[in-house]
């Protein structure tokens, strides 16, 4: 156990937002000797050396270079700390397989999807439920949400026991079987009511899936790189519906089973996350979690480029993980989930990760995903023109995601989400006003699509990639999986709402009426953001606790009567002569010597490649682009 702090910060009432490194300022004499202990204690004594270096470089990770005696670095050591900050992208492959397999795993959950985007045109008709009656169109609805029905009450709750006994692979192993198989068995289905049970058995292999897909990615990436690496998630999703909308078109022509086959071919992508699952390393926090220390340190040699790395990232995330247990502790499943509303460091995360969740639905990107070839089809198109036009959806949707991996961790999560949702507001109107202009003309029609696409532009860098990262990130270790197993099921109960809902929602409203309601929940959604969701950029996983210690009153006052007024007088009022916004987080560590180690690094690293000699300069003049800072430790 960490000795106690008189600086100690509250995490359920952090009322000075202040984020505290827990090794900060402990004597080196004792930090060594509690080093020693905890490495007796979890049978690490064959690391000791470089667990005492590793905690060394966690207590200041700006000023490595100056440890001395028998804990000084050697310069692999020293080079590969500069590297994090230096040359970020510079990892190992294993991390990046890490990341391909997400990938593929988010690219499964997004064929899912979109599978039945163009087979609503005919499976209707082939089971006799094609009628424009209340029932039928009811019928068509829950058969589509089918899947999000299976994820929000079955699939997103199996995936804390499941991860709890078989861990993060085993869990995306089990998931990608129900994927595999389900969506083979529907395209052999005879009945509506067959069809249905296979789609909620995908249903529970996507929110499991889902549920820990991001988590597994979160807590094997640095935090540097954590976001954009998260991200993944989305934009993978997009890259899935896209190849969706096109197996869409090439089975379209195919007479009698095109809905059979378009349905079917979602088991493509599932094969190979079967097979790459095998080969990636353990979340080292899930080892942790367990009290498997060695294998923990076995998955970060894994995920880091150096056992310097290694091993200091072994320590913080310990040190952070018992100032976790003194707060929260341990307990069963269903105290775990209780308590996400009754601890308040965990309920303020649970109230931003639901946030960002039901926003992602509320902003009416599935409005499309699902049926944008029904809405093309009855705004004039044939069945043929709509799939194209799909297919341009879904392309759009994948590459406007790319963005996203360098704005993610240099705006951050939350200041995407404000610029998003209001321009995701006005497109959705224009599109609901398109459908005014008579249908005979070409306007009418091509109008609507381009408004469709500005808002798919808007949608895929910002709220696209963002709530998932968001909601893996958030919760503490011990809460992880059912906080975001929580969020998931949100997030795709309001799937399956949707679904159920549009088609008679568009019988009675009209394309105009549907998409000025999504375009009024938008505001809404805004409005959310903004009071509820605290930004997470570049801040370890460990560090967030602190973030989420702030009480909600102090951020929505912040939000309200600091941040806004700033903003509408500086960017409103055309202020200029405003000093820099005050900001609601404060650091113990003095951000200038993060700042001025950069700089120190920058120099030594264009010495060594004989570049030219880089004068003294201003701090600011070496900060990355956009983010007013310039890293830091890279848990």
């Amino acid at each position: 156990m960490l000795e106690s702090d008189p600086t100690h910060v509250n995490l359920n009432s952090n009322l000075d937002a202040k984020i505290r490194n827990p090794l900060a300022g402990i004597p080196q004499a004792t930090l060594l000797a509690q080093v020693d202990d905890f490495a007796h204690a979890r049978g690490l004594r064959n690391i000791l050396p470089q667990l005492r270096k590793g905690a060394l470089v966690a207590r200041d990770p700006t000023n490595y270079e100056d440890i001395t005696g028998a804990e000084a670095l050697d310069d692999l050591e020293i080079e590969a700390l500069r590297d994090e900050v230096l040359h970020k992208w510079r990892q190992p492959l294993a991390l990046y397989l890490t990341i391909v397999t997400c990938s593929v795993g988010a690219a499964v959950q997004g064929w899912d999807q979109t599978g039945s985007n163009g087979a609503n045109l005919s499976f209707p008709t082939y089971f006799g439920i094609g009628s424009t009656s209340t029932h039928d169109t009811l019928l068509v609805g829950l058969i589509n949400a089918a899947p999000y029905i299976g994820s929000a009450f079955i699939g997103c709750w199996f995936s804390d026991p499941i991860n709890n006994y078989f861990g993060r692979r085993g869990t995306i192993f089990v998931s990608a079987n129900f994927c595999l198989f389900s969506v083979l068995g529907t395209a052999f289905t005879q009945t509506w009511v067959q069809c249905f049970v296979c789609r909620i058995l995908l249903g529970i292999g996507m929110g499991a899936k889902a549920s820990t897909v991001p988590i597994f990615a979160a807590e094997n990436s640095p935090a540097a790189i954590r976001g954009a690496l998260v991200m993944s998630w989305q934009m993978w999703n997009a890259f899935g519906i896209f190849l969706g909308f096109c197996a869409n078109l090439v089975v379209a022509g195919v007479p009698r089973i095109a809905w059979r086959l378009q349905f079917g071919s979602a088991f493509l992508p599932a094969v190979p996350l079967i097979l790459a699952i095998y080969f990636c390393p353990e979340s080292p926090r899930w080892y942790m979690k367990k009290g498997r220390y060695q294998k923990a340190y076995d998955s970060l040699l894994r995920l880091r480029n150096n056992p310097i790395q290694a091993a200091r990232d072994l320590y913080y995330i310990h040190s952070q993980l018992e100032l976790e247990a003194e707060i929260i502790g341990t307990s069963p499943y269903h105290t775990r989930f209780i308590e996400l509303f009754t601890i308040p460091r965990i309920r303020r995360a649970t109230v931003a990760a639901v946030t960002v969740m039901t926003c992602q639905q509320l902003c009416g990107i599935n409005v499309i995903a699902f049926y944008s070839s029904t809405i093309f089809y009855e705004a004039g198109a044939s069945q043929r023109t709509s799939l194209y036009a799909s297919f341009g959806f879904g392309l759009i949707n994948f590459v406007f995601a790319w963005p996203a991996i360098w704005t993610i961790d240099t705006y951050g999560r939350r200041s995407l989400l404000l610029f998003t949702f209001p321009n995701m507001a006005w497109s959705l109107l224009a599109v609901a006003l398109c459908s005014l202009i008579p249908s005979s003309s070409k306007a009418h029609l091509g109008l609507m699509a381009l408004f469709i696409y500005v808002f798919a532009m808007f949608y895929s860098p910002g709220e696209g990639p963002v709530p998932f990262t968001y909601s893996a990130e958030v919760f503490p270790l011990s809460h992880r999986e059912v906080g975001m197993g929580l969020a998931v099921a949100t997030n795709l109960f309001w799937a399956a709402v949707l679904g159920i809902t549009l088609l008679r929602m568009l019988h009675v409203f009209g394309i105009l009426g549907a998409f000025a309601f999504y375009a009024g929940l938008n505001v809404i959604a805004f409005c959310l953001i903004f009071l509820f969701v605290p930004e997470t950029k570049q801040r370890t996983l460990e560090e967030l606790d602190y973030v989420f210690g702030v009480p909600t009153r102090i951020h929505i006052n912040y939000q309200l009567f600091t941040a806004l007024p700033w903003w509408i007088r500086r960017y409103v009022l055309f202020q200029k002569n405003l000093g820099p916004l005050e900001p609601l987080y404060r650091f113990d560590t003095a951000q200038l010597q993060v700042e001025q180690l950069y700089i120190n690094d920058k120099i030594r690293a264009e010495r060594r490649t004989n570049c030219s000699k880089v004068p003294s300069a201003d701090v600011s003049d070496f900060r990355r682009p956009g983010t007013g800072r310039t890293g830091g430790m890279s848990f």
